[in-house]
């Protein structure tokens, strides 16, 4: 197969899912020459549990595209349902006000339709080149620095190079560009999560809020059910990786099983039909701090490792990555230096932005793993007001949030 060396840019963005495209826009918007490239053709289905949270509202927001989601599928979410080990539910509305500008807490909608529609705004951006069906194979370096990516267009079945100031490796958990640089070897089962899902439709039950139920057979995991449109629910499990290790856990059994035996849910599923299979992936989780840079190139989203360790949650977190991402290349680009040293601004405002939060989010984690803190933690609140309400105002306040694993928490709530 003959190789075209193509044309330089600027940056080049490798996969164009919600951070890649937010970012390729972004950086376009300040003038800067981006190459967009994706595998995929799209529109384009992505395995997820849909949630679109406040931090992609305000990318959204900032991209001036966050009014188009209301014309498309999609539910709102006002709240959060919990059920416990024990099969106690709690319910949970969201508290606090929007920021300006926003009219829910948040969102879930079809990652196919998502991230279309980031995508297409980084498509209509001045500045922005976007490949569809191209698959990155390698990186090219120039001694210890990365100065571009290689690899096939699928559409001309030809091999192709191309080269840039940085590189921005936003494809996501199985991601080339982490590999390559040796961000990434081998995925830590301690730090990543196996999860199944499909879509289903007739579930009865709430449309407007996102449920976790904490079923012995996945903990610290969860079974969830997040509606995505008016008659379509997402529903699926994941397990932490390590687990799951030297054991025989089929995930696809344990949530049918879940949906057929549960005295929670077989009668929400009565009537409900799944519309598509059951799909696996891996979540590589940010309960661990990833090498995210290297002299000429940044890892954002999936790539970075950056999933939520509780909840999950992914977009969130990526489309934050991607504009952390494009203020230090920007910086880097002023200041003419595209080192490692220059680009480990971006790991240093990265993990100040989000390592807090990540930090909070394992150690629920990991209290999770205990059956009878979630039963009393859920069974408390189920008949207190005012625990609920402190926890619904964790959704909305960091140092809430923190006090979830705190010991003295737990031992006044053995006294509450």
């Amino acid at each position: 197969m003959a190789r075209e060396s193509s044309g330089s840019y600027d940056i080049i963005v490798v996969g164009a899912g919600p951070g890649g495209s937010s970012c390729a826009a972004l950086l376009g918007r300040k003038g800067y020459n981006v190459l967009l490239l994706d595998k995929a053709k799209f529109p384009r289905e992505k395995t997820c549990g849909d949630a679109v949270s406040g931090k992609s509202l305000r990318v959204l927001r900032d991209l001036g595209i966050d009014k188009e989601i209301e014309k498309m599928p999609h539910a709102s979410i006002r709240g959060v349902i919990f059920s416990s080990p024990k099969g106690v539910q709690l319910d949970i509305p969201f508290r606090g006000k929007p920021l300006p500008g926003e009219k829910e807490p948040g969102y879930c909608c079809k990652r196919e339709i998502m991230d279309n529609l980031f995508f297409t705004c980084a498509k209509k951006t001045k500045g922005v080149t976007t490949m569809e069906n191209f698959q990155v194979s390698d990186i090219i370096l120039e001694g210890e620095q990365v100065v571009g990516v290689k690899g096939v267009d699928m559409n001309a079945k030809q091999e192709r190079e191309f080269r840039a100031n940085v590189i921005v490796g936003a494809d996501g958990a199985q991601s080339v560009i982490a590999r390559k640089t040796g961000c990434v070897t081998v995925p830590d089962p301690r730090h990543s999560c196996a999860a199944v899902r499909a879509y289903y439709t007739g579930v009865s039950g709430p449309k407007d809020r996102i449920e976790l139920h904490f079923i012995d057979e996945v903990l610290p995991g969860y079974f969830w059910i997040f509606p995505v449109s008016e008659t379509e629910h997402n529903i699926g499990l994941g397990m932490l990786t390590k687990d799951m290790q030297g054991k025989s856990i089929n995930l696809k059994q344990i949530m049918l099983d879940a949906i057929e035996k549960n005295a929670l849910f077989k009668e929400r599923f009565k009537n409900a039909k799944p519309s598509t299979e059951i799909r696996g992936w891996t979540l590589p989780l940010g309960s661990k701090r990833q090498k995210a840079h290297g002299a000429g190139y940044v890892l954002i989203g999936d790539a970075a490792s950056l999933i939520d360790p509780f909840t999950g949650e992914g977009v969130g977190n990526a489309t934050t990555s991607a504009k952390i991402a494009c203020d230090a290349i920007d910086k880097a680009f002023k200041a003419n230096n595209f080192s490692a040293n220059m680009l480990s601004v971006y790991a240093e405002n990265l993990w100040a932005e989000l390592g807090p939060e990540m930090q909070t989010s394992y150690n629920l984690q990991r209290a999770g793993k205990w059956k009878f803190l979630l039963n009393l933690v859920i069974g408390k609140a189920a008949r207190k007001p005012e625990i609920r309400e402190f926890i619904g105002g964790t959704f909305t306040n960091k140092e809430a949030k923190k006090q979830l694993y705190s010991p003295m928490f737990y031992f006044k709530l053995l006294f509450a």
